[in-house]
């Protein structure tokens, strides 16, 4: 798909068609157009939407009339709109689209360029089905047009990075697990090394050994798949600290010995979700040659029952040299993190932030529209924050105070794995930060944002906009 600015009026726009936004019972100056939504008796409502012939008052085919409601028009709302715009000009056939320019109450017209960019990029994703040939022959937009003064195009080159690592995510998420396994993370991730200009370094079970990572060995002994320890790293500036991610990747989730329901099951695919989104926001980094350092740190199990599998009640020594003790072996994704936060304090790192679909709680708590955000630097947490808003990625800060750690006590080790059922997605917090202690880090449990269910079932492509965001806002 191909973006571009353009100072050119609506009407003199020669392309396929014009995108006009009503708000509701506007009065447009422009008899034309006026004489048009009322013979068709529209109102502007949210939601609502037609289609015109453009006759000669454009030089355009056709101008689509999208209603915007009455309420204040803001950034979100206009990402609602986008996805209207995109559903409409796949139904008639709309290649080429002039955007005009119009204000958004909450951002500025570069936000505008980069959000268009990014989503409507985004909605070109379709999932590979396997062993198929079949494509999507629907006409889908190749070409669209922004009407704007400026003349930096950047920002849509931004977007639509972001976008294709957006698309990453989503490939990786939605893979079969029977494909999708840690050797194929790694050998992703070296693909992308060799396409981009990345140093990758990837740690073998023997390695991990070595290091003592106990902790994550523990959870992948019972799978014939084999762990890997994935590091990519992009340097865009000699002089600062790198900014570091780490992402969950259990390629497959079983629960282990504490086994899960068979309901769903086939989605646990997807708890690789925090692997595939850092990788994402990676190809994304690199892709905008952004002037950042960033590496990505990505831990990569499959989780089985087996008769060596680990059992509740063991006890195992993680690379910090903390102990902790089993209590279930589906409370997994902390234990490989715990020793990829301590591994990567050999990145003198600026800031650490973990991503992973952690913890079922979480979505109890949050539902599918925010990731839960935990941090022992509040500053990092606002920053956090303010990028989720403008992004439209949401998260919700949780607390991680002394009297939720309490419940991770053990009779037998330094911490269990499990604190009760009472507050989940907070003491799996609290148990990372008991191996965050020397950086500043945050957590985002996105196991209600990766991924949506039922007939509409796939990946998401979250948190790569928020991570990117975030990432962005540091350079200004």
């Amino acid at each position: 798909m191909e973006f571009q600015l353009s100072s050119v009026d609506q009407q003199n726009y020669s392309g396929d068609a014009v995108a006009i936004l009503v708000k509701q019972e506007e009065i447009f100056s422009d008899d034309y157009i006026q004489n048009l939504l009322s013979s068709n008796r529209f109102d502007g409502k949210k939601g609502s939407s037609f289609i015109a012939l453009a006759g000669d008052h454009f030089n355009c085919s056709r101008v689509l009339f999208i209603g915007i409601g009455d309420q204040e028009y803001t950034g979100k709302r206009y990402i609602e709109t986008l996805n209207e715009i995109s559903a409409l000009c796949s139904k008639n056939h709309i290649t080429d689209l002039f955007i005009p320019k119009f204000d958004i109450t909450d951002q500025n017209e570069e936000w505008i360029h980069q959000t268009t960019s990014r989503v409507l990029t985004n909605l070109t994703y379709q999932v590979d089905k396997i062993g198929s040939d079949s494509t999507n022959d629907d006409l889908e937009l190749e070409k669209v047009v922004i009407q704007s003064n400026l003349t930096d195009q950047s920002k849509l080159d931004y977007g639509y990075s972001i976008a294709q690592g957006m698309h990453l995510c989503r490939t990786l998420g939605d893979m079969p697990p029977n494909i999708c396994t840690p050797t194929y993370l790694s050998e992703t991730a070296k693909n992308l090394a060799n396409d981009l200009g990345l140093k990758v370094e990837i740690l073998e079970e023997s390695d991990m050994k070595n290091l003592g990572m106990n902790s994550l060995l523990s959870v992948s002994k019972g799978s014939i798949e084999k762990p890997k320890l994935i590091s990519l790293s992009y340097q865009g500036n000699k002089k600062s600290k790198p900014i570091v991610l780490v992402g969950k990747g259990v390629t497959f989730d079983t629960g282990g010995i504490s086994l899960k329901p068979g309901q769903a099951m086939d989605e646990m695919k997807y708890d690789m979700c925090g692997a595939a989104s850092v990788m994402g926001v990676m190809k994304a980094v690199a892709l905008m040659k952004l002037p950042v350092n960033l590496t990505v740190v990505v831990p990569t199990v499959e989780n089985m029952p087996a008769h060596n599998a680990s059992k509740p009640g063991d006890v195992v020594k993680s690379m910090s040299g903390q102990t902790i003790e089993i209590l279930n072996t589906d409370a997994e994704g902390r234990l490989i993190l715990c020793d990829a936060l301590t591994y990567v304090q050999k990145y003198d790192p600026e800031i650490v932030i973990d991503v992973a679909t952690l913890t079922g709680a979480c979505i109890i708590a949050l539902g599918k529209v925010n990731s839960g955000l935990m941090s022992n630097n509040q500053a990092l947490a606002d920053e956090i924050i303010k990028a989720s808003e403008s992004s439209n990625d949401g998260v919700w800060q949780l607390p991680i105070s002394d009297e939720y750690d309490e419940q991770l006590k053990s009779n037998f080790a330094d911490m269990a794995n499990i604190g009760g059922r009472e507050a989940g997605s907070v003491t799996a917090a609290c148990f990372l930060a008991r191996f965050t202690k020397d950086y500043k880090w945050a957590h985002l449990d996105i196991a209600g944002t990766a991924w949506n269910s039922g007939a509409n079932k796939g990946a998401t492509g979250r948190p790569v906009p928020l991570l990117s965001e975030i990432i962005l806002n540091r350079l200004s």
